[in-house]
């Protein structure tokens, strides 16, 4: 059930660019906030569930650094570390970049130089990704990727908490060849290993979310689609979805059909949709799908009833450990921060 806990807000200093496209880690008391802010990468930490962050530090910059509308930086916590992803370039989003990826192993007070992830130049400059953490220092990431003619889904493995990266493979390969452009992926790890993934596909005039997923290491991937619906549309919607997976290696996701916002849990069905866009999902400690989205100007969420988190903002982003379920989101210049259980 929603907590009844005051909104905290972190933002920038008058005049200072906007922070933007916040995303959130959570593992026991510990959470990180990470976000962009003009070409920089910024993370806050929190040792207290979330109830106060200490000041956001200064991650990195590659370059011109992709951001908005789901790009922008991506965090996740494997053991000791924090693991942060941006893509950035020289010459900014469209013309060159690459998947960086930064690595802190004292709670966020200092960051390493970058890892560099696509192994081909240019290859992520589309700036929409995804990571992911399992055990064992595992990371997995993932991207819209254009090395070759046709926006195709890209992957990389690491195994020591994103120091290195494993050589680049392709995870789906659209048959009318490509994938839908600007729309994000997601990633999750699940309990046995495997590698899964959520993107939404361009096949046959539609643009449905598809879920794939790999149990030999990234080597092979079986991908269908989400859902029982459809959405026949010659236009880029821009907006991914939420991907978790539960103890007993189900799939839970949340995805934007049209105007609506759809989940499955556990099963090819659809629940009924509610109004909005750009989701996202995490699952409480009883293993629950807690879903947040945008529904006009509102941030709403869903963790068996619905309720409203803010009358203003936008691209909200949950985390979730055995202490606390936290939601992030763009509000005005900063960002907005509330513990939803």
């Amino acid at each position: 059930m929603l907590l009844a806990l005051a909104v905290l807000t972190l933002t920038p200093d008058a005049g200072a660019p906007a922070w933007r496209q916040p995303q959130l880690a959570m593992s026991g008391t510990t959470a990180v906030v990470a976000f962009g802010a003009a070409n920089n990468v910024y993370a806050a930490v929190s040792t207290d569930s979330g109830a106060t962050f200490g000041k956001p530090v200064k991650v990195g910059s590659g370059g011109v650094a992709s951001l908005g509308r789901h790009r922008g930086p991506r965090v996740v916590m494997s053991g000791n570390t924090i693991a942060i992803a941006a893509i950035a370039g020289a010459k900014g989003r469209g013309q060159d970049g690459e998947l960086f990826v930064w690595r802190s192993t004292d709670n966020g007070k200092t960051w390493s130089k970058p890892a560099t992830v696509n192994d081909v130049p240019g290859a992520a400059r589309e700036g929409l990704h995804a990571l992911a953490a399992g055990p064992n220092g595992m990371l997995f990431a993932t991207w819209l990727d254009l090395r070759k003619k046709g926006m195709r889904l890209a992957g990389s493995i690491s195994k020591d908490g994103g120091a290195t990266w494993s050589p680049n493979f392709f995870i789906y390969e659209s048959p009318d060849g490509h994938v839908c452009e600007c729309c994000h992926p997601s990633a999750a790890i699940g309990p046995d290993g495997a590698l899964h993934v959520m993107f939404r596909n361009w096949l046959g005039g539609s643009r449905d979310m598809w879920h794939g997923v790999s149990k030999d290491g990234g080597k092979t991937f079986k991908s269908h689609v989400v859902g029982e619906g459809t959405w026949k549309l010659n236009a880029c919607p821009m907006d991914g979805g939420g991907l978790a997976i539960k103890a007993d290696g189900s799939v839970v996701t949340s995805w934007r059909r049209e105007s609506q916002i759809f989940y499955t849990n556990g099963a090819k069905f659809e629940a009924p949709g509610w109004a909005g866009k750009d989701s996202a999902l995490v699952l409480d400690k009883a293993g629950n799908p807690v879903i947040a989205w945008t529904e006009g100007m509102k941030v709403v969420a869903f963790d068996g009833k619905k309720h409203e988190l803010a009358a203003h903002g936008g691209f909200p982003s949950l985390a979730a450990s055995g202490a606390a379920v936290l939601a992030a989101w763009e509000q005005g210049t900063g960002i907005a921060l509330k513990r939803i259980q």
